[in-house]
């Protein structure tokens, strides 16, 4: 299973496992998962040799990060953490809008620093942009921390090109996250180019849009996707005839959905890490049973004429987020 080639993360970043494990899963956000299990997902996810974890500070306001700490006692040497800042929450688990300014920075490090157990963050970047204060000085206020020894490398999340540009040009980014699927083509026009221009890699959520094309289901209220446009009424029951195509296309080549969707991803080049968001151990392997999938330049025809991009019904968050995302401006 190891034997898999890594992919750097941008020209100056780490070479990874060519996918990544995303927790956010793990607290909370699709409903109630298991410690236990999550835990144990992680450590599968390292016997599997992946070496990429990713979490937020914000994700169960800080339960995710002790989480992966109590998951990588022992083990820290073998995981590269990739962190996102910078979301306020409220007690009731409200989302408040964004704090980058430097100070913030630099407290909500030391607090990551803490719940996770370890001396370094491998890499760390603001979750959004911050519309009240310029990515110049976010960066550099991260730049500091690095120089320091806290902080690795310096990644961005869902950032349009001119971010970009004026964050690289205070300091190298290794990566952007930014959500990428065969039905969420948006950073094809204009981001990746830029990205590639500047020699950056991407780290890409959302491979299976948050398990649309699984055929996976809302959980009940507490499922943040029960609210979300393309899970929900008339564009719920469009998308669903996508998801069936894409189904009948991976039973032909013996594979599940999830693994062609991801390998799908995979094969749009070397500098793209896909981010698994798996909660437990067989949606784990799984996953990674898509780094076996070859697709040809004739199933990647297929694949993209059975889910065309423009096909699915519904943006990726409701309006208010949307409006929130500096990547879709």
């Amino acid at each position: 299973m190891n034997d898999h080639p890594l992919r750097r993360l941008g020209r100056t970043g780490p070479e990874v496992f060519p996918l990544s494990l995303g927790c956010m899963g793990m607290s909370g956000m699709y409903g109630p998962a298991s410690e236990a299990e999550s835990i144990a997902t992680i450590h599968a996810a390292l016997e599997r040799g992946v070496t990429l974890f990713d979490t937020g500070d914000f994700y169960g306001m800080g339960h995710n990060e002790l989480l992966l700490g109590r998951a990588l006692q022992g083990r820290r040497d073998q995981a590269l953490i990739s962190v996102k800042f910078g979301a306020l929450r409220g007690p009731d688990g409200a989302w408040l809008g964004y704090d980058s300014r430097p100070v913030a920075v630099k407290s909500a490090l030391a607090y990551t620093l803490n719940r996770l157990g370890v001396d370094h963050i491998d890499i760390y970047r603001p979750s959004r942009l911050d519309p009240a204060v310029p990515i110049e000085d976010t960066l550099g206020a991260i730049a500091d921390l690095v120089k320091a020894g806290y902080v690795r490398a310096i990644g961005l999340s869902e950032v349009g090109e001119d971010t970009i540009r004026r964050a690289h040009a205070v300091h190298p980014i290794v990566d952007v996250q930014l959500e990428y699927s065969l039905v969420s083509r948006g950073i094809e026009a204009k981001i990746l180019p830029t990205l590639r221009e500047l020699g950056i890699g991407v780290t890409a959520y959302g491979v299976l849009s948050r398990g649309l094309l699984s055929g996976s289901k809302p959980q009940g209220p507490k499922d943040f996707r029960s609210h979300l446009p393309r899970f929900t009424g008339e564009d719920g029951e469009k998308n669903q005839r996508l998801v069936a195509a894409l189904d009948t296309l991976a039973r032909r080549k013996g594979v599940t959905a999830s693994q062609l969707a991801v390998a799908w991803v995979l094969s749009r080049g070397q500098d793209i890490v896909p981010v698994i968001g798996a909660r437990k151990r067989e949606q784990l392997t799984e996953s990674l049973g898509a780094l076996d999938v070859t697709l040809s330049a004739e199933d990647i025809q297929a694949l993209e004429a059975a889910v065309p991009a423009e096909a699915v019904a519904g943006t990726r968050y409701a309006a208010s987020q949307m409006s929130a995302l500096d990547s879709e401006r």
